[in-house]
């Protein structure tokens, strides 16, 4: 353990230059679940957006003409478990336990926003689509055609 001030800290195994360096691989587009997501809606002959800026909470993949938004959220980044997982933090929980939970917060706020302005929104986990990428695309296949017959 090390003083910081006048709190004890755990020590990472990491160096702060290596924490660093792996925070900035972190992608916020085209990472591995969403490349998983959009192969299978490729193969299926689906046609998307992706990270639309225009958008509120700049869904992952869009259907504008249909107002479908969907989000592949990461397990860490989107608090999968949290109850659960917000124990594992063991250095800088003042910063990641809010981190995360605002980020989860926000998730719901955006949800909610773009289903009051009339969007289908569907979220995914990274790993419901790693474990089955072709059921996610079955389900927003699915929902594009529910869509068409409601002639939105």
């Amino acid at each position: 353990m090390r003083q910081i001030g006048k709190k004890m800290t755990l020590m990472s195994s990491k160096t702060a230059d290596q924490i660093s360096y792996n925070m900035r691989q972190v992608k916020n587009k085209d990472s591995k679940i969403e490349l998983a997501l959009r192969k299978a809606l490729y193969v299926r002959g689906i046609h998307y957006r992706k990270n639309v800026t225009s958008i509120l909470g700049k869904p992952d993949i869009a259907f504008i003409g249909l107002k479908i938004a969907v989000f592949c959220d990461s397990e860490f980044w989107h608090g999968y478990n949290w109850d659960v997982r917000k124990n594992d933090f063991k250095t800088n929980r003042e910063f990641w336990i809010p981190k995360i939970e605002r980020n989860m917060s926000r998730d719901k706020e955006v949800t909610a926003q773009l289903e009051s302005e009339g969007w289908v929104v569907i979220r995914f986990w990274g790993k419901e689509i790693l474990a089955d990428p072709d059921g996610c695309a079955q389900v927003i296949e699915n929902t594009i055609k529910a869509r068409k017959c409601q002639n939105v």
